[in-house]
């Protein structure tokens, strides 16, 4: 049966118990690359409403290297790094300050969060970041989260906010991400033509979802709608939900949590998935990859086994033990993601042998599996 539009909405907005709210920045930027102090404003006024609707709420802004494009009179968008990451030191300390001028009328602090990808591929470092925003609830906080674009490289960059938001927004249990920029949400044709209508909800991910996404990004964003679906497969992959819509409407945070058919719909898949495989499935990329035999490949889908030696046919990429490998079937099509109990070099001798072969092979037998199942998730059924 078909979920109601506005009966999913409003079972979403309920269940919500944090609201991860990300803004791009051709949203809070003027056409000179100023901030935009009414956006803000209104931003502010709207997050206060959401707080005392008893939520906490985390904010992931961009604007850094934005505004500081305009506070040092660029004409353009530095191509070079160093130069990037000059604008975004300048612009950074000038966006939270601006932020917390906005929070401290509605009685908040603004606190600065900033992460680069390193803080969620190493384990101990993700629950430094998540303990550290479930402690700045505690407070009369609003945490400003932004990638650190002074210190970031492309080895440890999230790439654009879009996939940050949702990798923070898979800290916490019942959140709901809404994603605004200057769309409207997923259309059904391109952003420029007149016949191209709001899709208001999807039910579940498909991957032709992407074929309707635009390549298109704003002058000032890094983004897309491609990047912003990209956030949103990996939210409702959890189980969680996402909303993308429109954030220069000035209500538009209070539209959505009125249940208001706005903006695009994702709704979450299955049950919601523990903290644990969300950081194994979804926070960080694999090392390398195991490549299984249809017979393996069913064992861990439909018979929930662990990775044993014997159904790899081949291991590719270099890594060490108890780091995340991606798991592929023949066609090279990744289907789960997990924590190996091998590095490569013996991956490799002992991919496709019996477990009981495999001391005769490495001289004992430190693993009977390859993953355990514990540290194993589908990412493809």
């Amino acid at each position: 049966m078909a979920v109601s539009g506005r009966d999913a909405r409003r079972r979403v907005v309920d269940a919500a118990r944090t609201i991860v709210i990300k803004v791009g920045t051709s949203m809070l930027s003027r056409d000179d690359d100023s901030l935009d102090e009414d956006r803000l404003t209104a931003l502010a006024e709207q997050i206060h409403l959401v707080r005392q609707s008893g939520r906490q709420v985390v904010l992931v802004s961009s604007g850094a290297v934005g505004s500081g494009i305009g506070l040092l009179g660029l004409k353009e968008r530095p191509t070079d790094l160093p130069h990037l990451q000059a604008a975004a030191a300048v612009g950074q300390a000038h966006l939270i300050r601006r932020y917390d001028d906005c929070f401290r009328r509605h009685g908040y602090h603004a606190a600065q969060v900033l992460l680069t990808a390193n803080d969620f591929k190493r384990r101990p470092r993700y629950l430094n970041v998540r303990n550290t925003l479930h402690t700045l609830f505690e407070y009369h906080v609003i945490p400003i989260v932004n990638e650190n674009d002074t210190v970031s490289i492309d080895e440890i960059r999230f790439g654009d906010n879009d996939r940050l938001s949702a990798l923070v927004a898979n800290l916490f249990d019942a959140p709901l991400l809404i994603i605004l920029s200057v769309i409207d949400g997923l259309l059904d044709g391109p952003p420029d033509d007149a016949q191209s209508r709001l899709i208001p909800l999807v039910e579940r991910w498909d991957d032709r979802l992407l074929a309707l996404a635009s390549s298109d990004r704003s002058k000032r964003g890094t983004g897309g709608m491609q990047s912003k679906l990209d956030a949103a497969r990996t939210v409702t992959a959890v189980g969680e939900n996402v909303i993308i819509a429109n954030g220069r409407d000035s209500r538009v945070i209070v539209r959505i949590l009125a249940g208001e058919e706005i903006g695009t719909l994702f709704l979450g898949e299955g049950e919601s998935m523990p903290a644990w495989k969300r950081w194994i499935g979804y926070s960080i990329p694999p090392r390398g990859r195991f490549v299984l035999d249809d017979g393996a490949r069913q064992a861990l889908i439909q018979s929930g086994k662990s990775l044993l030696a014997i159904g790899i046919t081949a291991v590719e990429g270099e890594f060490v033990k108890g780091e995340i490998v991606s798991v592929v079937d023949r066609t090279g099509t990744e289907f789960a993601r997990g924590l190996t109990n091998y590095n490569s070099l013996d991956a490799r001798r002992i991919a496709g042998k019996r477990t009981d072969a495999i001391a005769a092979i490495l001289g004992n037998v430190p693993y009977g599996e390859v993953i355990h199942r514990d540290n194993l998730v589908v990412t493809r059924p």
